[in-house]
């Protein structure tokens, strides 16, 4: 069976213009939802099960989408949601908690905003795009103000934790921009195909999850509580509103989104935990939310894609 042809891209920002400004804004919410990450675990979810909480933010979204949908995949697409579900979520969730582990929060998230720069690259390979100046510049612009956001003067670097942050962010990008590529399927709905990669993503966290921390937690009501927002709102509804965009927006504008992630979190810790933001964090917020802004107005001039090979 052969793949469908590759997608044609509009021009950058021609996405989010007009009547897809609503899709726009429903996909931020996928990132908005993620910030919540680390205001939830810190304080509702047992310590030292990271993978635990991987595992139930993804397989039971994962069979609920799949119940809603009704809808499993057919021919090259067994094989297909297999390899998103791992690049988007299964190796996702595993190599950021190594980041987080081994590295200052700050620059893991620093670390995670690289995606965009690595989807701007990809898009050339793997979508035919011409390579963007403008993009790579926003998107170098997007990462130096989530680090002034969220590094503090006391971070500290580690080969392994470094690693382990860079291929996390390759990990999603190539998943984002294979996920442009290869669509969704005729029949399948957004939920259906979110269900297929969440499952397939669940599926390949389950062994790890118990080699590297054996039985799972106790669950009081506030953990429950926890597992229960990431899984159905980090998990079930993200993920559905994440890769309905994908397939609809500019793939490049769609992975800028990503940087509301740490903005968010910020934000939370600030609002809920008493962090302070001075003056620094406040120009990294600003630099960052210009770069979103900047990449889904229409460029000055707009250059065709490459005819296929």
């Amino acid at each position: 069976m052969t793949s469908p042809p590759p997608v044609r891209l509009p021009s950058a920002g021609s996405g989010s213009a007009g009547g897809s400004t609503p899709l726009l804004l429903l996909t931020a919410l996928a990132p908005v939802s993620w910030g919540t990450f680390y205001v939830v675990t810190t304080e509702l979810l047992p310590a030292g099960h990271p993978f635990f909480a991987g595992l139930l933010r993804a397989l039971p979204a994962g069979l609920i989408a799949l119940a809603l949908g009704r809808t499993l995949p057919r021919g090259a697409w067994w094989w297909k949601a297999a390899v998103l579900g791992v690049l988007n979520i299964g190796l996702l969730f595993p190599l950021l908690v190594v980041a987080a582990e081994r590295l200052p929060g700050g620059v893991a998230a620093t670390l995670a905003a690289a995606q965009p720069l690595v989807v701007a690259l990809l898009a050339v390979a793997v979508l035919r795009e011409r390579l963007s100046v403008r993009r790579l510049g926003w998107g170098v612009t997007g990462m130096a103000g989530v680090g002034l956001v969220v590094i503090g003067p006391s971070a500290a670097l580690d080969v392994v934790g470094v690693a382990a942050g860079l291929a996390g962010a390759g990990s999603m990008a190539l998943g984002v921009t294979l996920t442009k590529r290869w669509g969704r399927p005729p029949g399948a709905g957004p939920a259906a195909f979110a269900g297929w990669q969440l499952t397939a993503g669940g599926l390949f966290l389950l062994p790890l999850t118990f080699l590297a921390e054996g039985a799972p937690p106790a669950i009081d009501a506030p953990a429950a509580l926890g597992y229960g927002w990431l899984g159905l709102v980090g998990g079930l509804v993200a993920f559905v509103l994440w890769f309905r965009g994908i397939t609809a927006l500019p793939v490049t504008s769609v992975a800028f989104l990503v940087l509301l992630s740490p903005l968010v979190a910020a934000a939370l810790g600030a609002v809920l935990l008493g962090q302070t933001l001075g003056p620094v964090q406040l120009l990294g917020f600003a630099l960052a939310l210009t770069a979103i802004a900047a990449t889904h107005l229409p460029a000055s001039t707009s250059a065709p894609a490459r005819p296929p090979a």
